[in-house]
């Protein structure tokens, strides 16, 4: 059976949004559009014309680097749109339900929660380093439970999930839910992408995002990665020319060998510093654990979060504190090497004032 049938009937009709018809080298004058440039212009492409109601180029390119099908890959504002788009697509409000984990990414939630869908949720185990339990999201779904989300690796607590485990997620799920494994820290960890799974599983969709290892969070560009039968609908419901002119020029540059080497050799530094600030922190005396990350940052249990994250904050450096089932611990994202030594030095002054 189509995995079709889990979405919203009325999303399953609805079609895309028709723009005037862009063709190069024409005099366009079907889209209302101004016909002088803009002052101060340097893009490729004028900026007062419209951009490609989907950027074709940037899709292909980002399918090549994210190893699927062109056609299954839908170019997203960041992976955080792509959560939003799919809470539209398969969640009635007041009737279907989502499962995801805690700790986790916190969007999962807030978008459901503007849906009107329930979220039911699966607390990961502090004593088992946070590893997800496949029986307990299968017991937490229920007819009703349209997306299952898996962040790997998984924001705040830098645990990765087996691919065994996510095989077997998916084989359980497999025309009751869409299973939904987010990436976007995947470039600093050993793990190979579950995109090489969308040829077998169609209830499978990958997030990815060009906001850490790209080092691109400001461009505010991702990619959604399923069948093409999610995508359509997907792109049904997402906005009309959602990307503008400078963010998909401004990729397209940066996926060229020399920025992707660039980016590349920043990801191996990150790699390496995160195993340099963990190693060198690990015997200060408010530290009581680090769990193992492999994500541009790692989650730390400390003495007294709270005030580690004022008083690290009284010497300009900003932590995350999150409160609730973590509220004894604080994550640190990992910067140049200058920050940190600065955070070093921050949390040896700290220690010896007996935080």
């Amino acid at each position: 059976m189509s995995i079709a049938r889990l979405a919203r009937p009325e999303i399953r009709k609805l079609e895309p949004y028709e723009a005037a018809v862009q063709v190069d080298d024409t005099v366009r004058l079907n889209a209302n559009e101004a016909p002088w440039n803009s002052s101060g212009e340097h893009f490729r492409r004028p900026l007062n014309r419209y951009p490609e109601i989907r950027p074709a180029r940037l899709q292909k390119a980002l399918a090549k680097r994210f190893g699927c099908n062109t056609e299954r890959l839908l170019v997203t504002r960041g992976s955080s749109e792509a959560i939003d788009l799919l809470m539209r697509v398969f969640c009635r409000a007041g009737v279907d339900n989502i499962v995801t984990t805690s700790p986790s990414f916190s969007m999962y939630q807030h978008y459901a929660e503007i849906q009107g869908a329930e979220v039911r949720d699966v607390v990961l185990a502090r004593d088992r380093d946070f590893d997800v339990d496949i029986d307990a999201i299968e017991a937490a779904c229920d007819p009703k439970t349209r997306l299952v989300f898996v962040c790997t690796p998984n924001n705040p607590t830098g645990t990765t999930v087996a691919r065994n485990k996510i095989v077997e997620l998916l084989r359980r799920r497999k025309d009751k839910s869409i299973v939904v494994v987010d990436e976007a820290y995947i470039e600093f960890s050993d793990a190979v992408s579950c995109a090489e799974l969308l040829d077998e599983y169609d209830n499978l969709v990958v997030l990815r995002t060009l906001s850490k290892a790209l080092a691109f969070a400001g461009v505010r560009c991702g990619a959604v990665m399923a069948n093409t039968t999610i995508t359509r609908m997907l792109n049904a419901i997402q906005a009309p020319y959602a990307l503008a002119t400078p963010v998909v020029e401004c990729v397209e540059n940066a996926l060229h060998g020399e920025q992707l080497t660039q980016a590349e050799q920043g990801v191996a530094l990150i790699v390496e510093e995160r195993e340099r600030v963990t190693a060198a922190i690990r015997d200060i005396e408010f530290v009581q654990k680090i769990w193992p990350s492999s994500a541009n940052f790692f989650l730390m249990q400390v003495t007294n979060a709270k005030q580690l994250v004022a008083a690290c904050e009284e010497r300009k450096i900003l932590l995350r504190f999150f409160g609730g089932s973590l509220a004894d611990c604080v994550r640190v994202t990992i910067g140049s090497r200058r920050d940190n030594d600065r955070l070093l030095g921050a949390f040896h002054e700290i220690a010896g004032a007996r935080l």
